[in-house]
Parts: structure tokens; C-alpha cells; sequence
């Protein structure tokens, strides 16, 4: 029997940028961290240039000044879930309007990451008897909004939220999940803060 393959066809793409962005405010009140300017140009468009070549299609996931994410030349998805309530809920959004056997996850703060991201979690993915999705790693850290998930996987996603948890490792934990280690820890580097906006400003 020939080896099980995931293509890019079958892979939508979700750009994560539904937060409330408390840390890149001053005061704390938030502020959307994707629209943040960065060498020139959104700071999600960066993620969103780095993604899209590697998916079939792309979504991004915002609550906040969604005509400008359409800007950005793909469909833009809110929340169902009410109460910015994290990442989880941006991939229930994806995953509700996604038309592919699977997501893709990145976050709009992650202007570095890796162009062979979708590729290699595809590969172990694929590669994993049992497994339904596929996290990326660096050393001993996951980063777990880096993820290839089963679309399948919707319902039990909605039910987990429905009992009113929000931790993503903590709903996968018990899934049949490969994590891929990747080499560079910098690809994976989120900008939280104005000083770290500021730090990784120059080229």
C-alpha cells in the first residue's frame, strides 16, 4: 500500500488575529495586534504572505476592523464564540467555514515563520499511524497555534468549548497528536509588546 500523503489542495490556511491584544497597549486596554505596522507593511500580512503560498486557500480569523483584514485579499471570519475566548475559538471559526480535510493554524503576530511550516507538519502528520493533528516544536517547547488539524475533529473542538475551557494543549492532549520539531526557534518568535515591535523592527 502506497504511503499516506496530505497535499497542499487539501489544506486551508487560518491566520489567527482575533485577540484583544492587551500586551501592545500602553495601558493595556488592547490594541489589534495584526494591523500593527512592521517593516513597512501590517504586521499580519507578513504571516499571511508566508502562509499562503503553502495552503490551498486561506481564512483569517479577526473580531475587529475585519474590512481592513479584507484588504489583505482573502475571507475574514469572527468568532462564534463570544468573549475573545483565544486562539481555540479562531480555529473553530476556520474550521466551521473551511471546505478542505484540514486546517492550518498561525499566529498574526509570527512574521517569521517557517516557509516549509505546512510541508513537515503535513509529512509527520501523514507519516503518524492514529494521529489527527500535528504540532510544531522547538527543543522542549510546542507552540501549540502552529497546528494541522483534522477538520473531523469540529465537533469534538465545539464540545470541548462548550464546557467552557479555552486551553488549546489541553484539548488536544487527549487526541491522537504528533509534535514536529523544527530547528529555529526565531521562526516561531511572537511580537507581543511595543518593545518587542520595536527590538525586531531592523532587518
Amino acid at each position: 500500500m502506497p504511503a499516506r500523503r496530505i497535499d497542499r489542495s487539501e489544506i486551508t490556511g487560518i491566520v489567527l488575529a482575533g485577540g484583544l491584544g492587551r500586551r501592545m497597549s500602553a495601558d493595556g486596554q488592547g490594541v489589534d495586534k495584526g494591523l500593527q505596522p512592521f517593516r513597512g507593511r501590517p504586521m499580519a500580512q507578513h504571516a499571511i504572505e508566508r502562509l499562503a503560498p503553502q495552503v490551498a486557500t486561506l481564512l483569517v480569523n479577526a473580531n475587529r476592523n475585519r474590512d481592513r483584514y479584507a484588504e489583505f485579499g482573502w475571507p475574514v471570519v469572527g468568532d462564534a464564540i463570544e468573549g475573545y475566548a483565544g486562539p481555540l475559538a479562531g480555529l473553530h471559526a476556520g474550521m466551521r467555514h473551511a471546505r478542505t480535510r484540514y486546517v492550518v493554524t498561525v499566529p498574526c503576530d509570527s512574521p517569521f515563520l517557517p516557509a516549509d511550516l505546512v510541508e513537515r507538519l503535513a509529512k509527520a502528520l501523514a507519516a503518524t499511524p492514529g494521529a489527527r493533528l500535528a504540532v510544531a516544536r522547538t527543543g522542549e517547547q510546542a507552540h501549540p497555534v502552529f497546528a494541522l488539524v483534522e477538520c473531523s475533529l469540529l465537533a469534538d473542538l465545539e464540545a470541548f468549548l462548550d464546557s467552557g475551557r479555552r486551553k488549546i494543549d489541553a484539548w488536544y492532549a487527549p487526541l491522537g497528536v504528533v509534535e514536529v520539531e523544527f530547528d529555529d526557534e526565531t521562526a516561531f518568535r511572537n511580537i507581543n509588546t511595543p518593545q518587542e515591535l520595536s527590538e525586531q523592527e531592523p532587518e
